[in-house]
């Protein structure tokens, strides 16, 4: 159980993070380089990336209400479907937009699928 926790944890904060490069970070050096865009398409997408962060921002808001949750049962169900949104949106982001994500987004909420189902 355990283990499932701190992989859940661990894959909020990953959204957390990926928030606060979209919201906050998204025309910066930093955001640039970890998104590989160039200034201008940055800039021209400033609005649609803000957008983007919010939505990792309710995944990460979703599991750790999952984690919260005062009936053990019922969070881990929260957490199983916030996860699979994860995994989902990991792929496809994958196929749309950059390779890497399968592994940053998809490959840890696919290892947290597996630690809370057998309740790690």
């Amino acid at each position: 159980m355990l283990i499932s926790i701190i992989l859940v944890s661990i894959v909020a904060a990953i959204h957390i993070y990926i928030l606060y490069l979209e919201m906050f970070t998204w025309t910066t050096p930093k955001g640039m380089k970890a998104f590989g865009t160039t200034a201008q398409v940055a800039k021209d997408s400033k609005s649609l990336a803000f957008n983007q962060g919010l939505y990792n921002g309710f995944l990460a808001a979703g599991l750790i209400w999952g984690l919260l949750y005062p009936e053990a049962v019922a969070g881990r169900h929260i957490q199983l479907f916030f996860l699979v949104c994860v995994l989902i949106a990991g792929i496809v982001g994958s196929l749309t937009a950059k390779k890497s994500i399968i592994y940053v987004q998809a490959l840890p909420a696919l290892v947290a699928i597996i630690a809370v189902l057998f309740q790690w």
